[in-house]
């Protein structure tokens, strides 16, 4: 159904805003009607569907088990750092290695 329709976004659809989605609706998909009265979702839906755009089902990250080894890695740390006794030096130490897992974990989840 999409009649060579080629759009320039900015952002994706799913970031952009009802009044976007509307203005972006009526300026340059003429073929989608009643755009001034539909919500947010609706434009969305109209939108995808015009343009083709099949969306993917909720998948589960390949990584999910790595990222939640990770968690559960940091977990421990923080309550060995939170423990007494510890001197500041390894303190610091768990710290920096608490804030590696914190980056390797947001990587891999958007690496999914």
């Amino acid at each position: 159904m999409a009649d060579n329709i080629s759009l320039e976004l900015k952002k994706p659809l799913d970031k952009m805003t009802a009044k976007e989605l509307r203005d972006l609706v009526i300026n340059q998909i003429p073929s989608i009607q009643g755009a001034s009265g539909m919500d947010k979702d609706a434009l969305v839906a109209a939108i995808k569907e015009v343009l083709g755009i099949t969306e993917e089902a909720g998948s589960v990250s390949p990584y999910k088990a790595q990222i939640l080894a990770m968690k559960a890695q940091m977990k421990d740390m923080r309550a060995q750092k939170a423990a007494e006794g510890v001197s500041r030096k390894d303190k610091d130490a768990l710290r920096r290695k608490v804030n590696r897992l914190k980056k390797r974990t947001r990587s891999l989840a958007k690496s999914a």
